[in-house]
């Protein structure tokens, strides 16, 4: 596993982010390859926090973690995809987005994935419109948004028992 840190020299706190994932990593028992990249402008922090996929739940609502510090998450439960993939209550994400070819280069999917969770939690009948709004804030490169949103649509139908 690689795990990627977004830091800023101008921010005396990263080296301590950067130890506290090193502990929970341990405490965890998970080995991954952790890599620090450098923002070196505003700009360049701002194009991140609108790719989404870096989204992770922390004490259930979701967050881009490249503009969270680690320190801000002390003390709080920290769900990435893997933790909520590991628990069943996104399969049927995942299978819909992998039958409606919902994915390709698998940058976004994460981030979808987690989104398109939430919105399904909050309104397992949302509409069309509801879904890409909720969506717009994880860019996709490759498929677009249509099978993206028919996924949802049609997890959201299975979920809410409703025919679509």
């Amino acid at each position: 596993m690689k795990i990627e840190v977004l830091y800023s020299p101008e921010c005396p706190h990263y080296v301590a982010a950067l130890q506290l994932v090193h502990e929970i990593l341990a405490e965890t028992g998970i080995t991954a390859q952790v890599e620090l990249m450098r923002v070196e402008t505003e700009e360049e922090a701002r194009r991140l926090e609108f790719i989404g996929s870096p989204t992770v739940r922390v004490d259930g609502v979701l967050v881009r973690g490249c503009l969270m510090l680690a320190v801000q998450a002390d003390g709080c439960r920290v769900d990435t995809i893997e933790g909520v993939a590991g628990t069943g209550e996104i399969f049927d994400l995942q299978q819909a987005f992998a039958e409606a070819n919902a994915l390709q280069c698998g940058f976004c999917t994460p981030g979808m994935l987690l989104t398109a969770h939430e919105i399904l939690r909050l309104n397992p009948r949302a509409d069309e419109a509801d879904i890409r709004n909720a969506l717009s804030g994880n860019y996709c490169r490759c498929t677009g948004y249509h099978a993206i949103v028919e996924a949802v649509r049609k997890v959201g139908a299975a979920r809410s028992g409703a025919t679509r």
